[in-house]
């Protein structure tokens, strides 16, 4: 069973969701990563996140494969360019994404970093998509709290970049999100650090403790406070199977004050890193 949270619609949400950035770039891969998702589906690994910059629309055109005859279980995630963010460009991107992703509907759409149109067109654009049933709920990815104090509303989530070697949220992002009103869900990118973190020695000492491997207490480590939700991406069945064993995993004392020894948490603000 996947652990849940719930944002502040009361949508309830898995901990865990799937990634879905690089997914649909190669042919020759590409049943593997349909068959992927829909093993972490199965699995209860039920948010999908993608994004029309993805691949220029590949990844949107590979979930659309994987989600077939199973949409009503899934919660979608999908984000538009800044580029495109003009009120008008934002209901026409939408648009776009939706006939890729073969569906009436996305749960979530977010803005997928802050850009040159005014962040008031943006959300005149998902408020009325939102209106017509479009989409379900608007947020943002990549804002840091500055950014979010342009919002003329709260966004229901910020996607960010999020990872032991990436800590400077904790000093002062998550505690906005977790103060706002309503609070505003947190969706952490990149949890495994592309893969960057899977030599560390420290990182290596925690796994053998728990018999598991370094992108499992990655995972783990990134949902640890029951309000974060991570998308690590899959790429084979076996690897999301991994993914959602590491959810039920519990990090000790020791195991947490050894990652903070090895990545300390920040003791000042920090400029948003992004990916």
């Amino acid at each position: 069973m996947i652990p849940t949270t719930t944002l502040a619609d009361g949508t309830v949400l898995p901990l865990l969701g799937q990634g879905t950035w690089h997914l649909g770039d190669h042919t020759a891969t590409r049943s593997s990563e349909i068959a992927t998702l829909r093993t972490g589906i199965e699995l209860g690994l039920t948010l999908i996140d993608t994004a029309e910059m993805y691949g220029s629309g590949r990844a949107e055109d590979l979930v659309a494969e994987a989600i077939a005859g199973m949409r009503d279980d899934v919660f979608l995630v999908d984000k538009v360019l800044p580029a495109n963010a003009s009120r008008e460009g934002t209901v026409t991107a939408c648009r776009r994404s939706l006939r890729a992703l073969g569906t009436d509907r996305i749960d979530l759409y977010l803005l997928h970093w802050p850009g040159p149109h005014p962040l008031e067109e943006t959300i005149a654009g998902f408020e009325e998509l939102r209106e017509r049933g479009l989409i379900g709920s608007w947020g943002v990815s990549n804002f840091d709290p500055a950014d979010l104090a342009g919002l003329p509303a709260m966004p229901q989530a910020n996607q960010i970049l999020y990872n032991p070697s990436r800590r400077g949220p904790e000093f002062d992002l998550l505690p906005h999100h977790r103060s706002a009103q309503p609070p505003i869900g947190t969706m952490a990118y990149s949890p495994i650090e592309q893969g960057r973190l899977l030599d560390d020695p420290i990182l290596a000492e925690v796994a053998g403790r728990h018999e598991a491997t370094i992108a499992q207490i990655l995972v783990a480590w990134a949902i640890r406070t029951g309000d974060v939700i991570a998308i690590p991406k899959s790429s084979t069945p076996e690897h999301v199977r991994a993914n959602a064993a590491a959810a039920a995993m519990e990090l000790t004392a020791t195991d947490l004050a050894d990652i903070d020894a090895a990545f300390p948490p920040p003791t000042s603000p920090l400029p948003l890193e992004v990916l």
